[in-house]
C-alpha cells in the first residue's frame, strides 16, 4: 500500500553484535541519528530522542518494543514525550541484522504511516520527510561503525 512502509537495506563491515549495539544504545545512536537520546535499550523502556532543541519542539517519544541481540531491535517513535506509544500515535521502526560474509546486512523498516489518521497531504509530507531522513541518516551508520571496529 502506498505510503505504508519505508524499507532500506545496507551492508556494514562489522559483526552483528557491534551493529546491534550501535542501533540500540543511546550513546551510539546519538553519533549517527538524533542529537540526543535518553532511554534504556530494553523492551518496555520509554524515553525520548531529540533533533535540534528539545525546548523548541525537537523532542519526540521513544519506546523500545523488542530487543533480541544481536539480530533485532525495534522501537516506536513520534508520539509526544510522556505518552504511551501505540498504533495510531507512533511509527514502528525495526532493525533486522543478518550476519554475512565480511559483516552484517541491516534491514530497516518503518511502518505505521497510514495508522496515524493524518489527512492525505500530511501523510504524503510525513512519508516524504521520513524517506529523506532515512536516506540521510542510514548512510552515516557504516562510517560510524568503522570507527569502532579495531583494525588488525
Amino acid at each position: 500500500m502506498e505510503h505504508e512502509s519505508i524499507e532500506r537495506e545496507i551492508f556494514i563491515e562489522a559483526s552483528p553484535e557491534i551493529v546491534f549495539d550501535v542501533v540500540s544504545s543511546p550513546e551510539h545512536l546519538r553519533q549517527w541519528w538524533p542529537d540526543d537520546a535518553v532511554y534504556e535499550p530494553t523492551p518496555g523502556s520509554n524515553g525520548r530522542i531529540v533533533f535540534g532543541d528539545a525546548d523548541t519542539g525537537g523532542a519526540t517519544g521513544f519506546a523500545v518494543m523488542d530487543a533480541q541481540p544481536p539480530r533485532l531491535f525495534s522501537f516506536r517513535w513520534t508520539q509526544p514525550v510522556g505518552t504511551a506509544a501505540e498504533v495510531g500515535n507512533s511509527l514502528l521502526v525495526t532493525f533486522e541484522l543478518t550476519p554475512t560474509a565480511g559483516g552484517t546486512r541491516l534491514r530497516m523498516t518503518e511502518t505505521g504511516f497510514r495508522d496515524m489518521s493524518w489527512d492525505a497531504a500530511t501523510l504524503e509530507t510525513q512519508y516524504a520527510e521520513h524517506q529523506h531522513g532515512w536516506d540521510y541518516f542510514l548512510p552515516r551508520l557504516a562510517p560510524y561503525v568503522a570507527t569502532l571496529v579495531t583494525q588488525p
